[in-house]
């Protein structure tokens, strides 16, 4: 299902400031090779995540689900100077083309890559978080949410992504199991006080969560 129209996004694409050289590339070598290109965050979603970083200027950023690094790169251009991004990446594979692009980027040594089972490696990170940026497999979100919220800063910011789920979630009996997931990860931020949250409809559904 359409979420928005084509004509709205290529609309809010024409009105979005451009992607820097190294972002393009990323982007053009991801739709052009990966089999699942159409995971990428994008032009108008990656300037969000880079806008939102820049204004809260985090010193601990954790990214749940690297790709091939476009969010990554994205959301380290708003970390403070002393900042570090840790961002984590199931698939070998996917996690060295990330490393690749990394190693392009003015932030290369600020951005810590682990590759494996995030649910393993977030509780080996000792930090407290300012910005977190779940986009991994939907049958974890909640888990990750839960290990996350304890660790995040008062103020803190947890975006979730893809909380739409091509629309799955507006059907009156959901039948697929990641639609099932973002479905009860969604009545949870909902009925979860400790944090203010908002649904936003940027491209597949982008939940902004801060902890109160």
């Amino acid at each position: 299902m359409e979420i928005l129209s084509p004509a709205a996004e290529a609309y809010a694409d024409r009105f979005t400031s451009p992607l820097d050289a190294l972002l393009q590339k990323v982007a053009d070598y991801t739709y052009a090779n990966h089999p699942h290109s159409h995971m990428l965050s994008g032009k108008v979603q990656g300037k969000f995540l880079s806008l939102i970083s820049t204004l809260l200027k985090p010193r601990r950023i954790l990214e749940i689900g690297t790709f091939t690094g476009f969010s990554a790169l994205c959301l380290a251009e708003g970390l403070d100077k002393n900042g570090v991004l840790h961002t984590i990446e199931l698939r070998e594979e996917d996690a060295g083309t990330a490393r690749n692009f990394f190693k392009e980027s003015i932030n290369f040594e600020r951005i810590i890559l682990h590759t494996g089972n995030a649910l393993e490696i977030i509780p080996t990170l000792k930090e407290e978080w300012d910005l977190v940026f779940i986009d991994a497999d939907k049958t974890g979100y909640l888990e990750y949410y839960k290990l996350i919220l304890p660790k995040l800063k008062k103020g803190g910011l947890i975006l979730a992504d893809n909380v739409l789920f091509h629309g799955e979630v507006f059907q009156d009996t959901i039948s697929g199991k990641n639609g099932k997931a973002i479905q009860a990860f969604n009545e949870y931020i909902y009925r979860d006080q400790s944090v203010e949250k908002v649904l936003l409809t940027v491209r597949d559904g982008l939940m902004f969560i801060v902890k109160k």
